[in-house]
């Protein structure tokens, strides 16, 4: 995605991914054998298995702890592992169940309740023993597993490619979801992001790996663990330049670590990625010089040649699960850093290893020239975008921008519910500094079929931001408790972009979108035409964190207040329903000027702020 803000840039030591050869291992080296057609129960063959007998991973003296990428897959064979992950709303609780395929025929199971409560993946999927080298045991903990983690194929005859999603989205408003393992592939069990980090002293371990016993039973998975033995050894940093930071005392790692310097925002991508699994860093901070170390990035092979892209608006994107919500936190800076509080995104992003639903692809073409003939707005599906509740929501204040000011910062999410993806080209004449937008409509066999103009895109020239805005996609409002309007945000013009993955089950969801990296989706100053996308099931997340962007809350009064984000305000876009385009999240004011709080009630079962 592209900047909404300020593009950010990465100061990280590369350090090749372990998992990255771990992957190749259990492409190259595990072919499993076709089961036994006259045993062979009905649904897929699950199995644990281990890519390498050995793994060395890292613990680095600024950040202390291990992060346990053990290389363990998960295969499927005799079909693939496929679950549905749904809520009817958000009044209603996260419910799970296997789609098995048996040539024409589809049975489904459904899954215990309350085994999943949210779209993060399976908790407690894997148990993880730790001994030392005398025998002692050190540590004991579980994992959970996302289906939909970085994988790869078993064996040579599998299918090319996964038709599952690269990731399993953790915005907190997500409203369905697919996960899967593909026939004849294998997912990695760690669990990235999700995993904290664990303190194991440098030296020799041995690690013993199985799937909990629930998920045996419930999957029809045998009771084999795996053992892995484990190096640790301790790195260090020297300086905070690129790739330069590693000390000469430290030896050359299969890990790397990262910092992020970027302001908070809407969805950039970092890196390369393939998988989902990837180690997050702590989050990166809102304003440049506040990055945190990364954790060691997933397996996987590099699928695209695109390079690192931090943009504010829509926010920096290092290596996470999928579709984190891009929330602020609040979060103490890093020793040597300015000294004082600041924001960030939560870690997000598209990586080695991971994507997170909005996976960095190639942005699609515009045409060539803008549409001749008449306008006209033909009866075809058409996009139904609606509006997510606010998260992410904390108070700030002005930095040194904006010094005495009191800010109500949060995140917003616009999806598009389809049946139909929303296309929008600009076309510049020459010398215009402004291009005229147009909306298409395509029939059942995606032939174009129609055309209306819809607006304008302007250029963005601030630092961080430098693409082309859509104009009227959105607007954000602060209602008094009455509901009335008192503060109006003023950011209404993005660059559209797939960020996350909302809802997977939608008709003609596409579970691999494009146009989901600003910096292949928005143009550059000197672009003639562009094309932005809103993919059907995903969304577009913009983060409000700085001033001009977040709400003024200074001289407002204490009380109950409603964050509104409304999508396609002007009504210029057209959609199949005009009536779902606002959602209100409930919030409370507090404190007293330049220490302002904010508190978040729950809405219905979903408890995230």
């Amino acid at each position: 995605m592209m900047t909404r803000s300020q593009q950010g840039r990465t100061n990280r030591l590369t350090r090749p991914s372990i998992a990255i050869a771990a992957a190749v291992a259990v492409t190259a080296g595990v072919v499993a054998a076709a089961p036994d057609a006259k045993t062979a129960q009905p649904g897929p063959k699950l199995s644990l298995i281990a890519a390498s007998a050995s793994v060395t991973l890292d613990s680095w003296k600024e950040d202390p702890g291990v992060y346990l990428d053990l290389g363990t897959y998960l295969t499927s064979e005799n079909g693939a592992f496929e679950l549905k992950v749904t809520r009817k709303s958000y009044k209603d609780p996260v419910v799970a169940a296997q789609i098995i395929r048996d040539g024409k025929k589809t049975q489904t199971k459904a899954l215990p309740a309350g085994l999943v409560k949210d779209f993060s993946g399976l908790p407690d999927f894997a148990q993880i023993s730790v001994i030392d080298a005398a025998g002692k045991s050190v540590l004991e903990k579980t994992e959970a597993f996302c289906p939909n983690n970085a994988s790869g194929r078993v064996r040579p005859d599998a299918p090319a490619n996964s038709k599952y999603p690269q990731s399993c989205p953790v915005n907190p408003f997500t409203l369905g979801s697919v996960w899967g393992v593909e026939n004849g592939w294998a997912a990695n069990t760690y669990a990235g992001y999700y995993s904290d980090a664990v303190q194991l002293p440098a030296g020799t371990y041995t690690a013993k790996i199985s799937v909990t016993k629930k998920y045996r039973d419930l999957f029809g998975i045998e009771d084999k663990p795996q053992s892995v033995k484990v190096t640790v050894r301790e790195r260090s940093w020297e300086g905070e330049g690129g790739g330069e930071g590693v000390s000469a005392s430290s030896e050359s790692s299969a890990g790397a670590s990262s910092k992020t310097d970027a302001h908070a925002g809407h969805g950039s991508a970092a890196s390369e990625h393939a998988g989902h699994a990837a180690a997050a860093p702590a989050a990166p901070s809102g304003h440049a010089g506040h990055g945190a170390p990364a954790r060691t990035d997933a397996p996987a092979a590099a699928t695209t040649g695109a390079g690192s892209t931090f943009n504010v608006g829509h926010g920096p994107y290092p290596p996470a699960p999928p579709a984190l919500p891009w929330a602020l936190k609040k979060q103490a800076t890093e020793k040597g850093a300015l000294g004082r509080q600041g924001f960030s995104a939560a870690a997000v992003g598209d990586r080695t290893g991971q994507t997170d639903g909005s996976r960095q692809a190639p942005g699609v073409q515009p045409n060539a020239k803008r549409p001749a003939g008449k306008a006209t707005v033909p009866d075809v599906p058409k996009p139904d975008l609606r509006s997510l509740p606010a998260y992410g929501i904390t108070v700030s204040d002005g930095y040194e921008d904006v010094p005495g000011k009191d800010y109500l910062a949060f995140s917003a999410n616009v999806w598009n519910a389809g049946p139909a993806k929303l296309v929008v080209d600009g076309f510049r004449s020459p010398g215009k500094e402004l291009m005229d937008a147009y909306q298409y409509f395509y029939d059942a066999d995606g032939k174009q079929v129609g055309y209306t103009p819809t607006g304008t895109m302007e250029w963005d020239p601030r630092p961080g931001h430098e693409h082309w805005h859509f104009t009227d996609f959105a607007s954000y409002r602060l209602l008094k408790a009455d509901q009335k309007e008192t503060v109006r945000s003023g950011k209404e013009a993005f660059c559209l972009a797939n960020t996350d993955a909302v809802d997977y089950t939608v008709k003609n969801a596409n579970w691999h979108p494009d146009n989901t990296d600003l910096s292949t989706a928005c143009g550059q100053e000197n672009s003639i035409s562009v094309r932005e996308v809103l993919d059907v099931g995903s969304g577009d997340t913009y983060t409000q964190d700085l001033p001009g962007q977040s709400f003024d809350i200074t001289d407002l009064p204490n009380g109950t207040y409603y964050i509104q984000v409304l999508a396609n305000p002007e009504n210029r876009l057209k959609e199949t329903n005009h009536d779902n385009n606002s959602a209100l999240r409930k919030v409370v004011l507090g404190g007293k000027k330049g220490a302002r709080t904010v508190k978040v009630p729950a809405h219905h079962l979903v408890d995230a702020n």
